[in-house]
């Protein structure tokens, strides 16, 4: 059995502006540095960087687990990390799986990534620095303003994208049914719009179905796959649209790859607002899937 000797930092990194979703105001990203350090003195590290609203442990239960761990670590404990700790289980088995992986992963500027604009009309003046960086894929936060407001904005920002350009709606669960009938309805035919994410609650799986078969524009889930036995469990009823996958609070790698090989979901992965360690992970991890939508990584603008 091999064992690591292990150390943790906890980093507070604040946004350069509040991000707004339909969960609130976030201003600080918090979360955890872990470093493993093999019997020969190679050392690799992992990121801990737990978002509870979206259904991983909190940053305390985090830590709680880490203080427990003491100086050393075996294998067997990291592969025993609860299921309750998808972000501990993530930030200690990426860090292990680098002592095996091949040693440069691809890097952002390899793969497809889209940008992340901030919800309401602060998006349309963002969008020209983000075109500027070579983003063609753009994601925008909806259901944070009355509906009216975000609809007139919409048709700004729709005008503003250049041509091939993609717009990807992300309502983090924080519409009601009728809600998310008109964003659909307002949004059918337009070629630019790739999908709208989670419009509904977690909860609200079948009736999340039913505006699948209702609508022709694609629907994409989020915060019902957030976790591993989340995205288990809505596979197993019946979701077969775009699956939004954050690596960085979604469990073990391992487990992550063979699950979406297996079943050839079609799949978006996507940040957790993490540090570059946490985001080469995951770049890592997408070097072995084939995937063949732009990954939610264009985040760096949101940190000094």
């Amino acid at each position: 059995m091999d064992c690591y000797r292990f150390s943790y930092s906890i980093y507070h990194r604040p946004f350069r502006r509040s991000l707004f979703t339909s969960h609130g105001e976030w201003k600080i990203r918090s979360g955890i540095i872990v470093r493993l350090t093999d019997e020969r003195g190679r050392a690799k590290q992992g990121e801990i960087a737990p978002i509870p609203w979206f259904g991983s442990e909190s940053l305390a239960s985090a830590i709680e687990w880490c203080q427990q761990i003491g100086d050393t670590i075996t294998t067997r404990q990291i592969y025993d990390i609860p299921d309750n700790l998808p972000a501990c289980q993530f930030g200690c088995g990426s860090a292990l799986t680098a002592f095996t992986s091949t040693p440069n992963p691809p890097t952002q500027t390899e793969l497809a990534m889209s940008a992340l604009l901030p919800a309401g009309a602060t998006a349309i003046e963002c969008l020209p620095a983000l075109v500027s960086q070579g983003y063609t894929t753009f994601k925008w936060k909806i259901g944070v303003l009355p509906i009216a407001q975000e609809l007139a904005i919409w048709a700004r920002l729709m005008a503003a994208l250049l041509p091939g350009a993609k717009l990807r709606l992300d309502a983090n669960g924080g519409l009601n049914y009728a809600l998310a009938e008109q964003w659909l309805a307002a949004i059918a035919g337009s070629a630019q719009i790739e999908f709208i994410e989670q419009p509904l609650a977690p909860n609200l799986l079948a009736e999340t179905i039913e505006l699948a078969r209702k609508y022709t524009v694609p629907i994409a889930l989020d915060e019902s796959v957030a976790t591993f036995d989340r995205l288990q469990a809505t596979y197993t009823s019946g979701w077969r649209g775009i699956y939004v996958i954050k690596p960085g609070i979604a469990g073990f790698p391992w487990q992550l790859a063979e699950f979406i090989n297996r079943y050839q979901l079609d799949v978006v992965f996507s940040s957790v607002l993490e540090t570059n360690v946490g985001k080469t992970a995951a770049m890592q991890l997408a070097s072995k899937l084939n995937l063949t939508r732009s990954m939610g990584f264009g985040v760096d603008d949101w940190f000094e």
